[in-house]
């Protein structure tokens, strides 16, 4: 129980020192090295949903991809903000790991069977991946731009946060309602 009551001290001396920008610290380096990185995943993100949607079968599914593709774009676009919120030019890193989860997401589509529920099943996974990561990316983003009292750059980021989480909710419902069942079937 100690061990809680000196989180939430930390956490209130944090919250105290987090209302003045952090200049220059590694802490603001590491931060914007990962802004490159989920600014390259958006971009490889937005450049598959396309090919997810085609390899689609239910209209539902379609448009789901289809929808969270402008989404996406609305991420991309908030990150370029927080670039230029900072001073610093918009580019991207390679983020080896939605590379990968991209590519598992190819390798089920064509591991299954063309017009079938288990292929969305697969897709439905596939994309969940994607936005479990971007969950757990956007809300370590979040708190260290707070850490770092950079107020604008972590509400722009809070907001992409809540827009993946309800993109997750959508594609277990998506699931939910009827796919898994009728791939059930098969």
């Amino acid at each position: 129980m100690a061990k809680a009551s000196s989180i939430s001290k930390k956490t209130a001396k944090s919250a105290d020192t987090a209302s003045t920008p952090v200049s220059d610290s590694r802490l603001k380096e590491f931060f914007c090295e990962e802004l490159k990185d989920i600014y390259w995943a958006e971009n490889h993100i937005a450049k598959s949903l396309p090919k997810m949607k085609k390899s689609a079968t239910t209209p539902e599914l379609q448009t789901a991809f289809e929808d969270h593709l402008q989404v996406t774009l609305g991420h991309i676009s908030r990150l370029e903000q927080i670039f230029e919120l900072l001073g610093k030019p918009v580019r991207g890193k390679k983020c080896d790991a939605i590379e990968g989860i991209v590519l598992e997401g190819e390798s089920i589509i064509a591991d299954t069977e063309a017009g079938t529920a288990t292929r969305d099943v697969g897709l439905i996974l596939a994309a969940q991946k994607v936005e479990h990561y971007e969950i757990a990316t956007y809300g370590g983003l979040a708190q260290l731009a707070t850490t770092l009292g950079l107020t604008d750059a972590a509400s722009l980021l809070e907001a992409t946060l809540a827009e993946e989480k309800e993109s997750d909710v959508l594609l277990t419902e998506i699931a939910e309602n009827n796919i898994n069942y009728e791939a059930a079937e098969e």
